[in-house]
């Protein structure tokens, strides 16, 4: 990778964790607000009549946006004691085997709700009939895409030795480094 290919891909990085940030609180923003009206309009005895599917359809976009976000900083789903617990070629190949089979699982996801998009066709939500039933559920294959990316932008900084357990270059151990110093 060349010099000015790092500083762009951070870039990217960056950019792509600010757009999610900011869908995950619009999200649990907008969630919190249909809530309180729901629950507001139960007790004055007039319940809003799309309160339930708008609030399913938001908890379930704000689950797959928050997901994308908690995979770009690599604070997902993973096994992270056995991950420490190896050194070397194993860490790296454990490491590009779990990446590889998130990456497919997320395609195959991405794939299958495309394909229910395509299917649900011209249908709309029951309680909102102006709202085609393909924006509520393009959040599966719009979530695992933005998972796929995230998994991406994030793979290059994970595979490496652990800051505080690495060997030093010049052969001091990290107990050297600190009785040392």
């Amino acid at each position: 990778m060349t010099g000015g290919s790092a500083p762009r891909a951070f870039r990217l990085r960056r950019l792509v964790e600010r757009l999610l940030e900011g869908a995950v609180l619009a999200l649990m923003a907008a969630l919190a607000i249909i809530v309180v009206l729901g629950v507001f309009f139960r007790k004055a005895g007039a319940a809003l009549v799309w309160y339930d599917e708008v609030a399913a359809t938001t908890l379930a976009w704000l689950t797959y946006y928050g997901a994308a976000l908690a995979a770009l900083r690599r604070a997902h789903i993973g096994v992270p004691t056995l991950f420490e617990a190896l050194r070397g070629w194993p860490r790296l190949a454990m490491f590009w085997v779990s990446e590889a089979l998130v990456i497919a699982f997320f395609a195959v996801v991405a794939w299958s709700g495309w394909r229910v998009v395509v299917v649900i066709g011209g249908t709309s939500l029951i309680s909102l009939p102006w709202v085609p039933a393909r924006l509520a559920q393009s959040v599966i294959p719009i979530g695992a895409v933005l998972f796929i990316v995230a998994e991406l932008l994030s793979a290059r900084e994970a595979p490496g030795e652990p800051p505080d357990r690495a060997e030093p270059p010049d052969g001091a151990t990290p107990r050297d480094r600190v009785e040392s110093a």
